[in-house]
């Protein structure tokens, strides 16, 4: 049996990895920690705009995509 090699992308509502220069993270756990960095960006607004409408900050990570790929 191979070895498999978790990485997580993380997908902001609008489809766009949250960070440009960093599209895969190496656990959840990790990625987790990129969001709530990610989501901190918003604060002083309030909310995320999207494409679509503004959704609150402690609904934001339920409109992201988590996508855990292994090798």
């Amino acid at each position: 049996m191979k070895n498999s090699k978790e990485k997580v992308l993380v997908l902001s509502p609008d489809g766009f990895t949250i960070d440009f220069m960093k599209a895969y993270y190496p656990s959840m756990e990790k990625a987790k920690e990129a969001f709530q960095k990610w989501k901190e960006r918003y604060q002083t607004q309030g909310y995320y705009s999207s494409n679509f409408n503004r959704i609150p900050l402690d609904e934001l990570e339920q409109h992201c995509t988590f996508l855990v790929l292994t090798k």
